[in-house]
Parts: structure tokens; sequence; C-alpha cells
């Protein structure tokens, strides 16, 4: 089963989230902070991260580094309302696998992650 980390300090875009892709057979799991999100990972091993930016005590873009050194193979998609050219194109930069703005496309967001399966699985 196809396991989901989705990271953002907003409860309800979590839950939100969880939901959505629960309904849709992914196993969910929420982190509140990016420090959060990285004990997370070591726990879970999940192929995707959903994850925000602007966030208390480590934003998404710190925390996109550290998720990047320490799991390469973990696909991220930046989730978050910040769309500033910049700050876009330093998460590719920094290995996001997509950025996507605030409010979200839940159809556009769920073609994308079920993509990146598909990727993971081919690259098997």
């Amino acid at each position: 089963m196809v396991k989901l980390l989705v990271v953002d300090d907003e409860s309800e875009i979590c839950e939100f989230l969880r939901s959505f892709f629960e309904e849709r057979d992914y196993t969910v799991h929420v982190a509140h902070s990016g420090k959060q999100a990285l004990e997370e990972l070591k726990k879970i091993n999940p192929q995707i991260v959903l994850l925000d930016i602007k966030m208390p005590d480590m934003d998404g873009v710190q925390a996109l580094k550290e998720i990047k050194l320490q799991h390469p193979r973990v696909k991220v998609i930046m989730v978050t309302a910040i769309e500033t050219r910049d700050k876009i194109e330093e998460c590719l930069r920094l290995g996001a696998d997509n950025y996507i703005t605030k409010p979200l496309s839940l159809e556009y967001l769920e073609t994308d992650v079920r993509e990146k399966i598909e990727s993971i699985s081919k690259a098997k």
C-alpha cells in the first residue's frame, strides 16, 4: 500500500488531505512541522511527501533539503500558498518533484500523486 506523509502546520488541511487520500486507499500519516516530518520519515518510510513551505520551527524549504539528503528517493510535492517564482525555482532545484499552489485542485493533486507512484514502480 502506498504511504503518504502530509506536512502542514494547519490541522484542517492535514485532516482534509488525509481523508481525501484514505478514501482512495492510501495510508496517510501527518506531521505539523518540518522537524516532526523528519521524525515521521524515519518511522514510516513513505513514498510521497506533500510538504507545505510556511511552517514554524523548520520551514518546508529546509525540510525539503533534509528530506532529500536523508531520503533521496522519496518524492516530494510542495503544496503551498507561496507562489513566487524564486521560491518555486528554489524548491525544484533542491529536489522537489512538483510544486502545487493552494487553493488545491484535488483532481490535479491526485493525478500528480498517481504519476509519482507509477514512476517509483517503473524505477524498481
